[in-house]
């Protein structure tokens, strides 16, 4: 049985002392609650979120990492600095990177390879533009970002990550995919995963759904077969909203 696992990236939003109260709000919403949570916000909130999250079950995560483990990058945080401020998880590939910064393939499957051997937990996102769905493109695209990522990697090395199947045209758009949707992208994945890995390490692979998640859309996404929690955005900045989300995984 899978366990449902539910992160909120922040992306640029929330100073720290910001990022602190926010916390303050959502620890006793989510106490006692029993599904993998985790929390992606900003660098330069992270010590101070670490710190907030004390006493908590929910998980830190970053946004991004560079898959050297030093050097000079500029702007970039290695495997080890990650680690260093408190993280578990880090999110790979969103889609705002790769239309923003030119990450591509490659470079996910190199961050990943770090983020394995550094024993991060990696949230590797994948997912197609309204152009390409709309031009049938949604398996090459999709499947292609997977097999990408997992480049020379074997089956026993990425029992523990997570996927986020998170179509562009619904990130931040206020348009969610329906669950039928979502599902039916979702087993198209595990299917490919089950040809790439094996069917036993695919039925453990975790597969969340991200795109608009909202309170009221969260149980009926969540109750798919093949969709194992949300990587959720905009309403993760909001206590309340994400706290609901949350409990709609249980």
């Amino acid at each position: 049985m899978r366990k449902a696992i539910v992160a909120g990236n922040w992306k640029m939003h929330k100073t720290a002392s910001e990022a602190v109260e926010l916390v303050s709000e959502l620890k006793p919403l989510l106490t006692g609650v029993e599904v993998e949570t985790a929390i992606c916000p900003p660098a330069t909130s992270l010590q101070a979120v670490h710190a907030a999250l004390a006493g908590s079950a929910i998980g830190l995560g970053v946004q991004n990492m560079h898959w050297e483990g030093e050097g000079a990058f500029t702007g970039e945080l290695s495997a080890g600095m990650i680690l260093a401020a408190g993280c578990s998880y880090v999110i790979l590939g969103h889609s705002e990177r790769r239309q923003y910064f030119g990450e591509t393939d490659e470079w996910v499957n190199r961050k990943l390879i770090s983020a394995l051997e550094a024993g991060l937990r990696p949230i590797v996102c994948v997912g197609e533009t309204l152009a390409e769905r709309e031009a049938g493109r949604i398996e090459e695209v999709v499947l292609g970002q997977i097999g990408g990522a997992l480049m020379g990697l074997e089956a026993d090395s990425v029992t523990d990550v997570v996927w986020a199947y998170e179509p562009v045209w619904a990130i931040g758009t206020g348009v969610t995919a329906t669950a039928a949707q979502a599902e039916e992208a979702h087993a198209m994945m595990r299917s490919f995963l089950a040809e790439q890995l094996g069917a036993e390490v695919a039925a453990g692979q975790r597969i969340q759904y991200g795109g608009s998640v909202k309170p009221d859309n969260a149980a009926e996404l969540f109750s798919q077969d093949n969709i194992d929690g949300g990587l959720i955005g905009g309403a993760a900045l909001a206590a309340e909203s994400f706290a609901a989300i949350v409990k709609a995984a249980l």
